[in-house]
């Protein structure tokens, strides 16, 4: 049975006790050639810390003797570069440092791992020094100087892995109190931690002894505070050369998933519709506006094969639940003014975020400022992997979206916590279980009048329209462990507002009802109603009115061409519920089953 890396990121272990790797070795003679000092970003658990384990087992002098059973059979086995076990390595994991307390606290855990790792580099090469390095508890700067000049007197090198190099200031600056802003700008501005850290690292480059630094992060969070210390780092994060550096290939997963599928006896016509479910929900992200090639998060790729060795079916819930941290990052966004456009927007793959330019890093000064703008929402968005590159527009600007399912329950569940308190988001999980079971829409519909609606700020009528009240059905009827929840599918180069089919591994023996909804908005001026007449008249009424009945028709008949075309796409198989709905306003909705 294929061993899966799943969780794993030390190279070493992976090659030594037989997991699967899949070869991104290729990679190394093309860094070797990008420069001295590289930094390049990701989104979480993404490879990035297995892809700096393959350097430091590559590099390293102290593994020469290994190098043919680590990298024998692998592309950079057959040539490798003349650099190769020609360093000393030293790594930081700067997400193993605690961004809790104060800043004391959070400086003498940076200075202990720093100093930890120092210690171990003693160790390693003690056969390989002609000096020692001294320790100095409370100054890892200067035992890290200590270390140079030690290396300095050998005819080795240094070379220096840094790893989530952002991640105690990402999560300082996710404190949204006064307290968290004071340490974040404490840590990084002027002569703060970090910048010293990287100051120190620039110094040992001039000659010390330092030949070469590869970083990685998650966001540009700290790259502008850092440019005057480390000015001297090049930004590969956006090159195209390195788009699939992390992350799996369609042909890859596919390759895997073969592998897998003959293991578990799975027939030719379930492979593919397995890995349809897989594309849908973990496929989707895209680093290079240029580029058609589409990635996989390989940590949400490995969870879903291993389940399926495991249980021989997709794990019930999609989202692993190391990457719901994720979540946080979101509620980030949408705790900041003017943030709910944006999220909705997030959503609408009809009229998707849209910006000028990627902001390619961010200082103190960005961070803590009360105004954020599009460009720099959309933009942490995109670093945190919540949002992802869709190409050029007509106007050559950066498009976005959501890279997949798996991502948009995220925002789905942040829209609902945000309107709905927690005893009112039971009542409607139960509305919409209304319409699971039994395909009946009434109880949802009168949940968003009485409920949904109410809880929308004065503010959400400034760009109240059809969207606001799909992102309403959207927020309350996601559920992936359930169904594969689409909003504006293509159906044949035309879109329907919003689909929920049976997810394929469910269709066969459930008793879940398919449903497809397709929406219409009529502002109340325009059926000169005020917001109080509205409530209190009859629903048969509101039906009746001319302009209503007008959308009625106009959504009826898009929702009949997209049942059309589902059925014959499913077959029997399919237990559809079509409904055409109308808002008017923010105050009552009208519907008919299609």
């Amino acid at each position: 049975m294929l061993n899966l890396p799943y969780g794993i990121s030390d190279f070493y272990k992976i090659r030594t006790e037989g997991y699967h790797y899949i070869d991104r070795t290729p990679y190394i003679p093309l860094v070797e050639a990008a420069g001295m000092h590289l930094v390049f970003l990701r989104p979480r658990r993404f490879g990035k810390s297995l892809w700096l384990s393959t350097l430091e087992n590559y590099y390293d002098v102290a593994k020469a003797d290994a190098f043919e059973q680590l990298f024998g059979d692998l592309a950079i086995g057959q040539n490798p570069t003349p650099r190769r076990n020609s360093y000393f390595m030293l790594r930081w994991d700067f997400s193993l440092v605690s961004p809790q307390g104060e800043v004391e606290q959070i400086s003498r855990a940076l200075h202990a791992h720093m100093n930890a790792r120092i210690e171990a580099f003693a160790q390693t090469y003690e056969a390989w020094l002609n000096h020692p390095i001294t320790i100095l508890p409370e100054n890892a700067i200067a035992s890290f100087e200590s270390l140079v000049a030690a290396v300095s007197g050998t005819p080795q090198r240094l070379y220096l892995l840094i790893d989530e190099y952002d991640n105690f200031a990402n999560e300082v600056l996710m404190i949204q109190t006064r307290v968290g802003s004071d340490r974040y700008e404490t840590l990084l501005y002027g002569e703060g931690l970090l910048k010293t850290v990287f100051k120190a690292v620039k110094g040992a480059g001039s000659g010390m002894g330092l030949d070469r630094v590869f970083t990685t992060g998650v966001a540009p969070i700290v790259l502008s505070d850092l440019s005057s210390g480390y000015n001297v780092a090049e930004n590969i994060t956006m090159q195209r050369h390195y788009t699939t550096l992390c992350g799996f290939t369609q042909d890859e997963v596919k390759i895997l998933w073969t592998q897998i599928a003959e293991e578990c006896g799975v027939s030719a016509a379930a492979r593919d519709e397995v890995l349809a479910l897989m594309r849908t929900y973990y496929n989707g992200y895209r680093f290079d506006p240029r580029s058609a090639a589409l990635i996989y998060n390989p940590t949400l790729t490995f969870y879903f094969l291993k389940a399926f060795q495991r249980e021989g079916m997709p794990p019930k819930n999609l989202l692993d639940t190391n990457l719901a941290m994720d979540r946080g990052k979101i509620a980030y966004i949408a705790a900041l003014p003017n943030s709910a456009p944006v999220l909705a927007t997030a959503l609408d793959e009809a009229n998707p975020p849209v910006i000028e330019a990627l902001a390619e890093s961010f200082g103190v000064a960005d961070v803590l400022d009360q105004t954020k703008d599009a460009t720099f929402m959309v933009s942490l968005l995109y670093y945190f992997g919540v949002l992802t590159l869709d190409g050029y527009t007509e106007m050559v600007q950066l498009r976005f979206r959501v890279p997949n399912l798996v991502v948009r329950s995220l925002y789905a569940e942040r829209l609902r916590t945000q309107v709905l308190p927690p005893h009112e988001q039971q009542v409607a999980t139960t509305a919409a279980q209304a319409l699971f079971h039994r395909g009946e829409i009434q109880p949802l519909c009168e949940f968003i009048e009485t409920t949904y609606f109410r809880a929308l700020d004065n503010r959400d009528y400034r760009w109240a329209n059809e969207l606001t009240v799909k992102m309403a059905f959207l927020t309350l009827l996601f559920n992936d462990r359930l169904y594969v929840v689409d909003s504006e599918p293509a159906l044949e180069r035309s879109y329907a507002d919003l689909t929920l089919l049976v997810r394929p591994d469910l269709r066969g023996s459930s008793a879940l009802q398919d449903a497809l909804l397709e929406f219409k908005y009529l502002p109340l001026s325009e059926l000169r109603l005020s917001g109080e007449a509205a409530k209190a008249t009859p629903r048969e009424e509101l039906a009746a009115m001319p302009l209503v009945q007008s959308r009625l028709a106009e959504a009826t008949e898009k929702a009949a061409a997209y049942r059309t075309i589902l059925q014959s796409v499913y077959g029997t198989s399919l237990r559809l519920h079509s409904y055409a709905i109308v808002a008017l306003g923010f105050e009552r909705l009208v519907w008919v089953k299609v």
